[in-house]
Formats: C-alpha cells, sequence, structure tokens
C-alpha cells in the first residue's frame, strides 16, 4: 500500500490527518496562544497563499520565467516561524518555505522583487533563482540550489553555535526525496554525533517532483530513518498548526538545553504542481488532489479561528483586503523597479572586496 494511501489510516506510527470541523472546545495546544498570536499566525498564513497565487496568475500571464509554490504546506511553515525565536535562531530553508519566510520578515515587495530578477532582492541581489531564501537581518542563510546541500550548511552553522556556546538552535527544511541524498545524511549524522543543536523538518508531500515516495523508500515514515542516526524523530499532521508547533517547541527545547539535533516529519501535500515547469497530470489523478484539497491547511484554520471566535468575518475581510493591497503594491513595486547592473551587482558580493596575504604588511 502507498503512503498516499495509508496516511489517514495509519494511528499507530504515522499522524492522523485531519478531517472535518475542530472539535466543541479548544485544545490545550490552542489555549497555549493569546488570540493576538493566534490571529498573526493565520494572517501570515494568509498573505502566504495570496502572495503564491498572484505568483502563478505572474507566470501564466508572461510576466515571471518561474515560479516554484509553498501552497498547501503553510500550516507545517507557520508552525515552524512560531516554534523558534524569530530573528534570533539560525534557519536554512528550502524553496517551498514562503509562509515561513514571511513570518520571518521577508516582504511581498522583496519576494516579487526575486520573481521580476530585479534590483534589491535580498536573497542574491536577483543573481539566483527565485525562493532560494536568503534574508541576512533574520539570520536566514541563503540556500544552495543542489538539493540536500542545507543539511550540511546547517550542521555547519549549528557546530559553530556549539563552539561559540551560544544559545540559538539551527533550524533547516527539505523535502522528503531529498532524504535520499547522501548530504542529507552526513549532515544528520554529523550533526547526530556531535549533538549538535538542529531541528530538521520533512515536508512530506509525497512526491518528489513526480516521483511518489513508495518509490523513493522502503518507509512509510521518513522518521523512521531517525533511528539510524540514534536522534528522536516524530511525524506530525503538517497540515495542522498546533501539531507542528507541539513538535517544535519539543524539538527545540531539546536542542537548546544540548540535547542534540531532532528529526520532525510533517505529512503534507501539494495541491498545485511542483513547479512552473511541470505537468502534475502526468503522475497523480484530479481525485486525489481534490481529496487533499478537503485538508487544506488555510481553510482548516480560519474554520478553527471562526467558531473559537478568535476571529470575526469583520477581521477576515480585513486582513483579505490588506493582503490584497499588499500584493498589488508588491506587484508594481517589482515592475518598476530596475535590474542590476551586470558588470557592478553581478559579480559582487561573491569575493571580498580587499584579499590580504601573508607578508603585505611587511616594509
Amino acid at each position: 500500500m502507498s503512503p498516499k494511501e495509508s496516511w489517514p489510516q495509519d494511528g499507530q506510527r504515522a499522524a492522523q490527518l485531519k478531517e472535518g470541523p475542530p472539535g466543541p472546545e479548544p485544545t490545550p495546544l490552542e489555549q497555549a496562544w493569546a488570540p493576538s498570536q493566534l490571529l498573526e499566525m493565520f494572517w501570515y498564513l494568509l498573505l502566504s497563499r495570496r502572495v503564491d497565487e498572484r505568483a502563478w496568475i505572474l507566470h501564466r500571464q508572461g510576466k515571471i520565467a518561474f515560479h516554484i509554490s509553498g501552497m498547501g504546506h503553510e500550516a507545517t511553515h507557520i508552525g515552524m516561524a512560531f516554534g523558534i525565536q524569530r530573528g534570533y535562531d539560525w534557519v536554512i530553508p528550502y524553496y517551498r518555505d514562503l509562509a515561513l519566510m514571511l513570518a520571518l520578515g521577508l516582504t511581498p515587495r522583496e519576494f516579487m522583487l526575486s520573481l521580476y530578477g530585479r534590483r534589491g532582492e535580498p536573497s542574491s541581489g536577483a543573481r539566483q533563482m527565485p525562493s532560494h531564501f536568503g534574508l541576512r537581518r533574520a539570520n536566514v542563510v541563503s540556500t544552495s540550489a543542489p538539493v540536500a546541500t542545507q543539511i550540511p550548511q546547517a550542521a555547519g552553522v549549528a557546530f559553530a553555535m556549539k563552539l561559540k556556546g551560544d544559545e540559538r538552535i539551527v533550524l533547516t527544511t527539505i523535502g522528503e526525496g531529498a532524504t535520499s541524498q547522501g548530504e542529507w545524511y552526513e549532515g544528520m549524522n554529523w550533526a547526530a554525533v556531535h549533538k549538535l543543536p538542529l531541528v530538521c523538518v520533512v515536508e512530506n508531500n509525497i512526491y518528489a517532483i513526480s516521483v511518489p515516495q513508495d518509490k523513493q523508500m522502503a518507509l512509510l515514515d521518513v522518521a523512521d530513518r531517525a533511528k539510524g542516526l540514534g536522534i528522536p524523530g516524530r511525524v506530525v499532521d503538517g497540515n495542522d498548526v498546533f501539531s507542528v508547533l507541539e513538535a517544535m517547541k519539543q524539538a527545540v527545547d531539546r536542542a537548546r538545553r544540548g540535547g542534540g539535533p531532532t528529526l520532525i516529519e510533517a505529512k503534507t501535500y501539494r495541491p498545485v504542481p511542483h513547479s512552473s515547469d511541470d505537468d502534475d497530470r502526468s503522475y497523480r489523478s484530479r481525485e486525489e488532489v481534490e481529496k487533499w484539497k478537503k485538508r487544506d491547511p488555510l481553510n482548516s484554520f480560519q474554520t478553527l479561528l471562526l467558531q473559537r471566535g478568535t476571529l470575526t468575518s469583520e477581521a477576515l475581510a480585513e486582513f483579505e483586503s490588506r493582503a490584497k493591497a499588499q500584493v498589488e503594491e508588491a506587484v508594481s513595486f517589482a515592475e518598476q523597479a530596475p535590474y542590476p547592473e551586470p558588470m557592478k551587482e553581478g559579480c559582487g558580493p561573491v569575493y571580498a572586496e580587499e584579499i590580504r596575504h601573508a607578508g603585505d604588511d611587511a616594509d
């Protein structure tokens, strides 16, 4: 039986994926967060979705060359963002983490600059392809394009934190297909051996581009790979903000007190193609996609907050209006922004402005 068929029924090891309306009473996890915090979570989830939707439209209009989406993953992103100390801890993300990045301080304007390849794009100065995120002011390390290379990079940052006696932890994210790469194992093994303050979240959306999980590994749960590393592994419902938050709290607390790394697998789904260059009709049915859309994290979180009275219809309308305005302004700004100057900005900052060698100071 394939993972996509077994996940909802597997109540022993894999996370239960929630369906239907929320329960009548708030859970302890919900009660741990103030209404203002819950509304902030919802805002970033909603903003990410509206930015993402507009990016798809811009691509279909021929205004941008490429887009890779975070749709469907947003609950995992919000759970991660609010599970760390934002702007203090280190983050090395992967390309689907739009909602995570927005919650860490990336603006819609900056994201649109990356889509258009215009001057002022913060990740790489518009040299890298879109969604290879970096944000220095938020301690987000620029992502490398080769698959899984962020894992040894994250282990290196975590090793530096340990050597310095710094209490900050490192969060890194990856897709389930990338755990087949040697870099993933090498980085995680290094973190395990040295008990580094690292939290690795695998955003498992079943497909490594077009390859289903059961053709990638003989496991139902990627988290089982943790056993071979000697570290904790946990599976959570990646479409439920609170499930991710709970797992993040435990993993971050463990890392911060010197207990070492944790592997979290967030079961989720992308309802859109892998990227704007992909046709997902070639490897999955429309019935499967429609079934997963019923578990849409935005709709689920919105329904929960409305039922609890935390979110009102008036506040929802205001959020929607504000998101639309920010997206429109961001697109307008990016379209009018200049391109980088190739000879001036295309070459730096890659190399140091000044390179000093031994003996340079000698008379």
